[in-house]
């Protein structure tokens, strides 16, 4: 491919995107940059302050349980008080609660501690990707939640290098370090990004005060769990979390049973993140205007049977290889399924339906190291990759079976009114090639606007 057919490719990857969405992309570019407290937790804990790795292990579980609880809270708070003023709020005590961590030094206070800090730290995650599904049109949705994951993967891959180097000379330095770039994304959400919640019409206000809901009226938590579609969703998300988690749980463990070095699983690991750096945003415009039921099924059996290799895996290079098969499941999957949650997702409850997908992920992640402990323990690392192969298949049914009646009109809509809520949304999944010309994008919005983690996204 020539430079100029690079340039133009990159051009089309980045165009038609409104202002408002670059300034999110760049606060969550920045926010990863200064990833240190999930990395290097258990390090700290074991190497700098002396504690046991079953004391790690239960702090590392406590951050997690944080994340589960603020799913649901933050969900709400992105609702009621709107995708601003939580991500304002979730940042700032994201901020102070890690630098009051890093100062902790009773094992009660840095228990406690971690638990905050996965509440806060989570507590951003579904009001990013509502703000994301307001500003950005449907059918560049996929295109934009692959972006940000991509920053996100971008900003890792950036944070762990140089928190290594940190961590060397004082963790006390990177815990200020990661206090003082989420205090900055604080800033630049306050300064450059404007509240994106749809406002809701009088109609909708009279009917919640009659008691009738209706297409703009608030979608309560119970609405949500009550959605069988979209809760098949979640559950299917768990799943695949489950697989995915075991890249940093199973894989490590299972490399050092057969010899292999510390330095040996991070060469490995590596290429998870490379390959997403690099492959991303091609892949993306690949499958951007391509079924999505075919997607997800495809990168569920991927996923599954990409962990499944592992346990015939004998050389370093085969371990990587393995790795690269499951790392293109989540390349296709990341962004696929986070648009299909925003289209199943009415326009008045997307911070809950947010808040419970997110919460999908956090429950993967308590209970993927407890599977994958027990599991290697009792029997092996093989049979917790054919563990993985069983998960896959099973997902790869499930989102065959639920996506085989997926109506072709709006997914936007208001399980309980049965009406469009998001006009923008009145459109079918794509499913065709992608058309050879995008229609010019008009200019970006400016003032209010108009009425997108992750799985990553912090």
């Amino acid at each position: 491919m020539s430079a100029a057919s690079l340039r133009r490719a990159a051009r089309e990857s980045v165009s038609g995107l409104p202002r408002a969405f670059w300034w999110l992309w760049t606060s969550t570019l920045v926010n990863r940059l200064g990833a240190f407290v999930a990395t290097f937790m258990t390090l700290y804990l074991t190497l700098d302050r002396g504690y046991s790795a079953s004391f790690a292990g239960l702090v590392v579980a406590l951050h997690g349980l944080g994340g589960v609880v603020s799913s649901l809270v933050a969900g709400v708070m992105t609702d009621r008080l709107g995708r601003r003023p939580t991500l304002l709020a979730a940042q700032a005590s994201t901020a102070f609660s890690v630098a009051l961590l890093g100062f902790m030094e009773h094992p009660a206070a840095i228990a406690a501690g971690a638990l905050l800090v996965g509440m806060t730290s989570n507590a951003s995650r579904p009001a990013v990707a509502a703000m994301m599904a307001d500003i950005v049109r449907p059918e560049d949705r996929v295109r934009a939640f692959a972006l940000n994951y991509w920053a996100i993967n971008l900003g890792f891959a950036v944070s762990a290098t140089a928190a290594g180097l940190i961590a060397e000379y004082s963790y006390l330095a990177g815990f200020l370090g990661e206090a003082a770039l989420t205090l900055a994304c604080a800033v630049l959400v306050y300064v450059k990004l404007p509240e994106s919640r749809p406002e809701r019409g009088g109609a909708a206000a009279s009917g919640a005060a009659s008691g009738k809901t209706g297409a703009g009226a608030e979608i309560g938590l119970a609405a949500v769990l009550r959605d069988g579609r979209f809760m098949g969703v979640v559950g299917l998300s768990f799943l695949i979390s489950l697989i995915f988690t075991q890249g940093s749980v199973g894989l490590p463990v299972a490399m050092g049973s057969a010899g292999f070095s510390p330095g040996d699983y991070g060469l490995v690991i590596a290429v998870n993140g490379l390959l997403i750096v690099v492959l991303q945003i091609p892949v993306t415009r690949f499958i951007e205007h391509r079924d999505p039921q075919r997607l997800l099924v495809v990168s569920a059996l991927l996923a599954g049977y990409g962990f499944a290799l592992t346990a015939f895996a004998g050389p370093l290079w085969a371990y990587a290889l393995t790795v690269c098969v499951w790392t293109l499941a989540e390349i296709v999957n990341s962004p696929t399924q986070m648009s299909l949650v925003v289209r199943l997702s009415p326009v008045h409850g997307r911070g809950r339906y947010q808040g419970v997908y997110t919460m999908s992920w956090a429950v993967a992640a308590l209970v993927a190291p407890l599977m994958a402990g027990f599991m290697i323990d009792r029997w092996g690392a093989g049979r917790l990759w054919a563990a993985t192969g069983v998960l896959g298949t099973v997902a790869a049914a499930g989102y065959w079976l639920l996506m085989r009646n997926l109506p072709e009109g709006d997914r936007g809509t208001d399980p309980a009114a049965g009406g469009a809520a998001d006009p923008q949304a009145a459109k079918p999944l794509p499913t065709g090639p992608a058309p050879a010309e995008r229609a010019p994008a008009g200019p970006a919005p400016t003032g209010p606007l108009p009425a997108p983690d992750p799985a990553r996204a912090g």
